[in-house]
């Protein structure tokens, strides 16, 4: 039996960035060139890749001071190519994944996008044979600056608007260009899927992408699943939409669940990877490794690893708290719910659905036990938690009602 709290709500995550993104993102497909063409693609170069290679798994394995270092060499080598500065920047990036709250990394993340564009944009204006790769950097570059602009922590919309607009220029140019190489394609992945996705849950948009070439779905998959399996540098970035996006809007578990389980086994020390694991053997009731998973991001959390912070550990504890809960452990229950509120009021996240089913739990088991008090008490701070249109605010009034009415 599957654990019954729905884990989208629980999440709190609204969707404003997947209409960002998707105003970042639209390429549009075209047959591939028949005359010869002159046009280089340094990022196709096996010998450059093989380079690359270790840094870029370093650092999706969290192993940032040796992924950096093997950068700045890599850096040295190609100081007229935008691709080092991208990839310092992208392992800024990924220190701000695991809690979007932290902003001590953006200014750094910043800098290294600017310093991409500014050497793509050298390398566009001077060199012809270049101009689909800088063009690439380029949008990549200010797409992954709109995407930190249009968090749902930072919020801030008219620079991720331009940032968007200024992207969609430069993937003009990466039009039909595909065949020269896979990275170009995660872009029109993406548009493809959330260019349908977005006006069928969002209606009022509809009116917004008339002017948009329409999308396909299931296309956009396809195109995502062919990035993560054929391209070098954005294969993991695909894997992590593919994932999401099975996981979040297609309903698909096993897909999601085994490129869940691929990305933590390839990179066990990545804590958004690990904590994502973690939430799929949740969603799939694998309740023996949710146990072990769940227990040791914890213990991570107590050593201080990097990256293992307090947003981990509010859906670890959570996941624990459940699994004890449906195994009738009711003091085991209690303990890790406890612990998954302590670590949202850490972050702040106390509208957030673990936070508030949290309390609701509390609130069951103390009212299973006879303590009636208790049980109130934690219901009474739902109410005074959640949004008065949440289901958790109207599950406590319900609950408080048949308390008070057995009274």
């Amino acid at each position: 039996m599957r654990p019954s709290f729905n884990l989208a709500r629980l999440s709190g995550k609204g969707h404003c960035w997947a209409f960002t993104f998707l105003m970042l993102l639209n390429v549009d497909s075209a047959s591939a060139q028949t005359k010869k063409d002159t046009t280089i693609i340094l990022i196709s170069d096996i010998s450059i890749q093989l380079e690359a290679a270790q840094a870029l798994n370093d650092l999706y394995d969290f192993k940032f001071e040796q992924a950096e270092r093997q950068i700045r060499w890599f850096k040295q080598k190609y100081a007229w190519h935008p691709l080092p500065y991208f990839m310092l920047g992208l392992s800024e990036w990924w220190k701000i994944m695991p809690n979007t709250k932290e902003t001590k990394y953006d200014d750094r993340f910043l800098a290294y996008m600017d310093s991409a564009t500014m050497v793509a944009e050298n390398l566009y204006k001077k060199h012809p044979e270049y101009k689909v790769e800088a063009s690439f950097f380029l949008a990549a570059s200010h797409g992954f600056k709109g995407r930190l602009y249009s968090d749902e922590e930072r919020k801030n919309w008219r620079k991720a608007a331009v940032q968007g607009k200024i992207a969609l220029g430069y993937l003009e140019e990466c039009r039909g260009k595909e065949y020269l190489s896979p990275e170009l394609q995660f872009g029109d992945a993406l548009y493809n899927y959330f260019s349908v996705w977005v006006p069928e849950n969002y209606p009022a948009l509809k009116p917004v992408l008339w002017f948009f070439r329409k999308g396909d779905k299931q296309l956009g998959l396809k195109q995502l699943r062919e990035v993560s399996y054929n391209a070098f540098y954005t294969r993991t970035e695909a894997m992590v939409w593919y994932m999401r996006i099975m996981n979040n809007y297609e309903n698909d578990q096993p897909k999601a669940y085994q490129v869940a389980e691929y990305l933590y086994q390839t990179y066990p020390n990545n804590p958004y990877f690990h904590r994502y694991y973690a939430r799929m053997l949740y969603s799939r009731g694998m309740y023996p490794e949710l146990e072990k998973q769940s227990k040791r991001i914890l213990d991570l959390i107590d050593s201080a690893k990097f990256g293992y912070e307090a947003t981990s550990g509010r859906y670890a504890a959570f996941f624990l708290g459940q699994m004890y809960d449906f195994q009738r452990k009711w003091e085991e229950a209690k303990k890790y719910y406890l612990l998954s509120i302590k670590y949202a009021e850490q972050i702040e996240a106390t509208e957030s659905g673990y936070y508030l089913y949290s309390l609701i739990a509390l609130g069951e088991i103390n009212e299973r036990q006879g303590n009636k008090t208790e049980a109130k008490k934690y219901f009474t701070l739902v109410k005074k938690k959640a949004k008065r249109k949440d289901e958790a605010y109207k599950d406590a009034k319900r609950r408080l009602k048949k308390i008070d009415s057995k009274d």
